[in-house]
């Protein structure tokens, strides 16, 4: 029974991980800040005997979490191009710097896999029609540039006793725990659901590659299952060379499967620069690996989540917005402490 470390066990895909590794029979550390509450895990998953919470931060984090751990899925970082650009200085602590700590602090303890958390954003404005992982970089935001930089300084980490692999992730969309509607397909849904109106922003002509998050969690877990000697090294895109969508062409899937009345409304803001078809036939021909879910299936599940009151839609959902709000309020109490006592 394999023992596998989760950095960002409390996030939109981490939560969604950590439940699909218990129910395959892992063991499970799921390490996490829980910026956004220990509560997204279950009273199952708190409870169950196989998972061990460890609420810390891989920038710091004692080199003792690795005891007993096989394999690591690092996850953990500031989770998009907005949050990223928030601070760009904290954005390489953490998603470059924090996960090449992390990565070789596994080495050094004898773990055997390193899995990195990676984003098909590196392509920023791609530089070949259609991308594969052989492709130049072209990243554009700061975000995009820690995944890069991370992808450049653990990937050489490998050898014949640790192997590391680097995914790059397609937008995420659907249902989980941490919920974000922040994601195009999830906050194009929440739009018209509060709204009646889909916000198409940067033009709406722009590419993106999409993969739900069950799908992209699932594709770690083979990644980590497979024979080391197909993996070790590697990088690949995570998603579907099917699900590549123009921006105009979502929000059409997006109002096609609501059963409400829905407008489309172009916002009038600037010319959204990121745009990239990717291929995603590496992983399919080398792991066999293949989606189970699309666009259409990710809307109805949210629709369904929404009007039953199984999701929420506060300002932790959109991940920029609660990061500004734990700021300003660190700003206000320390402002208000005396000696480190607020009372």
């Amino acid at each position: 029974m394999k023992t596998i470390l989760i950095t960002g066990a409390g996030g939109y895909i981490g939560s969604v991980m950590v439940e699909m590794l218990l129910a395959k029979g892992y063991n499970v550390k799921g390490l996490d800040r829980f910026f956004f509450g220990e509560n997204l895990l279950s009273k199952e998953i708190l409870n169950n005997p196989r998972f061990q919470l460890v609420k810390n931060d891989i920038r710091w984090v004692a080199p003792d979490v690795f005891k007993g751990v096989d394999a690591v899925i690092d996850l953990a970082a500031l989770s998009n191009d907005p949050s990223g650009d928030f601070d760009p200085k904290l954005t390489q602590e953490i998603n470059n710097l924090g996960r090449v700590r992390i990565a070789r602090l596994a080495k050094e303890s004898g773990v055997a896999r390193y899995i990195l958390a990676s984003s098909c954003s590196v392509y920023g404005h791609g530089l070949e029609e259609v991308l594969s992982e052989d492709s130049p970089l072209n990243p554009l935001t700061e975000y995009a540039k820690a995944n890069a930089a991370a992808e450049k300084a653990v990937i050489p980490l490998h050898d014949h006793s640790f192997s590391t692999t680097a995914l790059r992730q397609a937008t995420v969309y659907g249902l989980s725990y941490r919920m974000r509607f922040d994601l195009v397909v999830n906050m194009m849904t929440l739009h018209a659901v509060q709204r009646g109106k889909i916000f198409i922003m940067g033009g709406g002509k722009q590419w993106r590659p999409l993969v739900h998050v069950r799908d992209t969690a699932n594709a770690f877990i083979l990644v980590m299952e497979s024979p080391k000697d197909l993996v070790n090294g590697q990088v690949f895109n995570i998603g579907s060379s099917q699900q590549n969508y123009q921006i105009l062409n979502l929000a059409h899937i997006v109002k096609e499967n609501l059963p409400i009345i829905v407008d489309l409304e172009i916002a009038p803001d600037d010319q959204d620069k990121r745009n990239y078809q990717v291929s995603f036939e590496k992983i399919k021909h080398i792991l066999g690996f293949k989606p189970h879910y699309t666009p259409d299936m990710g809307v109805k599940e949210i629709y369904n989540a929404l009007k039953t009151g199984k999701t929420e839609t506060d300002e932790k959902t959109v991940t920029v917005k609660w990061y500004k709000y734990l700021f300003d309020a660190d700003e206000i109490l320390r402002k208000v402490k005396i000696d480190g006592r607020l009372f």
